[in-house]
């Protein structure tokens, strides 16, 4: 298993960091607000877990060895795979998903793309007694059940600065997608961090 990754950050994409280590470049995928967190020609050092199927090898990586446990944790419930399990600490910390199950709240999983009613009552049950208490770390992002914080514009113009683009870019970009933060939050109490930076970056395509 490849326990973690250290080197300079050669290449940022919305869903992937590339490191480059003994000369030869990592792909990894990593959720928005651990990209949010490097930058290009930096040093890091990512936590991660190797997926292995027939057709693929898939490195994720993390922030810290944390996420990484509560990421192979998740994916031990029934139907979770390590995309889900990445979706569902890109939209809560692991402390904010321990609380989550510790208290049964159902609408902090829902709020997870991919997860329905039923599914996030599964959940609940199997992850029980798997998860453990929280650590008391930053409760992270969000609290359980709680809208991603006010700091979301500040995690999606982190992310575009990681990317490469200027301050004035991310700022505009920022802009552009607020009304449709406004309307998530407004709608289910969430501002999907992830789904927002892809339409933040389309706007600054469109805007090339």
């Amino acid at each position: 298993m490849i326990a973690f990754v250290s080197g300079p950050v050669a290449a940022l994409a919305p869903t992937t960091a590339v490191i480059e280590v003994g000369g030869v470049g990592m792909a990894v995928q990593c959720t928005p607000s651990t990209l949010a967190g490097l930058r290009i020609g930096e040093e890091t050092r990512l936590a991660t877990s190797l997926v292995v199927r027939e057709d693929s090898l898939t490195l994720y990586g993390f922030a810290d060895d944390d996420e990484r446990q509560v990421f192979e944790l998740l994916q031990t419930a029934s139907g979770v795979g390590p995309r889900l399990a990445q979706a569902m600490l890109a939209t809560h910390s692991p402390d904010a998903l321990r609380i989550a199950v510790a208290t049964g709240d159902e609408k902090a999983l829902t709020a997870v793309s991919g997860i329905g009613k039923k599914g996030a009552q599964k959940l609940l049950l199997e992850l029980k007694d798997r998860l453990g208490e929280p650590v008391g770390a930053r409760i992270g992002r969000q609290g359980a059940g709680a809208a991603v914080t006010p700091a979301w514009r500040d995690q999606l113009h982190a992310a575009l600065i990681g990317l490469g683009y200027a301050t004035r870019e991310a700022d505009d970009a920022v802009a552009a997608v607020t009304p449709q933060a406004e309307a998530a939050l407004a709608e289910s109490g969430q501002a999907p961090v992830p789904q927002l930076l892809r339409a933040a970056l389309q706007t600054l395509n469109r805007a090339r």
